[in-house]
C-alpha cells in the first residue's frame, strides 16, 4: 500500500474529496412557476423507503419553491450536458425561465407536480417528508415516489464537482460484486 505525504487542509475545502455523488439538476414548481437548479450536495439516507438528504440554501430561489410544494424531481445529467449544468447554476430563477434559457424540455412526472427533464439519464420523483432539519440547516428530506431511468447506457457518464470550478467525470467501472455477501450488495 501506498503512504501519502500530507499537508494542512483548509477544513471549508474538504468538499472536494467528500462530495462524489453525480452533480443533479433539481426541478420545482409551485403555483404556475417553476425552476432548476444544480445541486451537488445530496446524500442517499436510506434504501427502503428510498431517502435523499439535501441541502438548498434559503437564498435559491428553488428554496422556496420546494418548501411550499413539498416536491421536487431529481434529474441526472451527463457529461454532453456540462455548460447547461453550470449555465443553469449561475443564474436565478427569479429573472430567467431556465427551460427556455437551456433548451430543456419539460415533460409531466407522474406523482409530483414538478416537471422532469427529458434531456437528463435518469429521472427521480421526490415528496419532501421530513422537515425537521430545515430551519435549522436548510436540508430537506426526500422521499423518492417514482423513478425513471434510460435503459442505456448502463453506467453513463455522470459529473461530480471537485470544488473550485473543477468536476471530474465518472469513468472505468471495477465490478468486485463476487466478493461481496449478497446481502451487503
Amino acid at each position: 500500500m501506498r503512504n501519502y505525504k500530507k499537508r494542512d487542509f483548509p477544513v471549508a475545502k474538504v468538499r472536494r474529496f467528500l462530495e462524489v455523488g453525480p452533480i443533479v439538476l433539481v426541478s420545482s414548481y409551485y403555483k404556475g412557476e417553476h425552476n432548476i437548479m444544480t445541486m451537488g450536495w445530496h446524500t442517499v439516507m436510506e434504501f427502503s423507503p428510498s431517502l435523499v438528504g439535501c441541502m438548498i440554501t434559503a437564498a435559491n430561489h428553488s428554496f422556496e419553491l420546494i418548501k411550499k410544494s413539498k416536491e421536487c424531481v431529481i434529474n441526472i445529467p451527463t457529461v454532453d450536458m456540462i455548460d447547461t449544468i453550470v449555465g443553469i447554476g449561475n443564474c436565478s430563477g427569479t429573472d430567467v425561465d431556465k427551460f427556455s434559457e437551456f433548451d430543456l424540455t419539460a415533460t409531466p412526472a407522474t406523482q409530483v407536480s414538478a416537471p422532469m427533464i427529458k434531456e437528463c439519464y435518469a429521472n427521480f420523483e421526490c415528496k419532501v417528508v421530513d422537515t425537521s432539519l430545515l430551519n435549522k440547516y436548510n436540508f430537506f428530506i426526500l422521499e423518492v415516489v417514482k423513478a425513471h431511468v434510460a435503459t442505456s447506457p448502463r453506467y453513463p457518464r455522470t459529473v461530480h464537482y471537485r470544488g473550485d470550478g473543477i468536476f471530474m467525470v465518472s469513468g472505468e467501472h471495477i465490478n468486485k460484486r463476487k466478493l461481496f455477501k449478497p446481502e451487503m450488495l
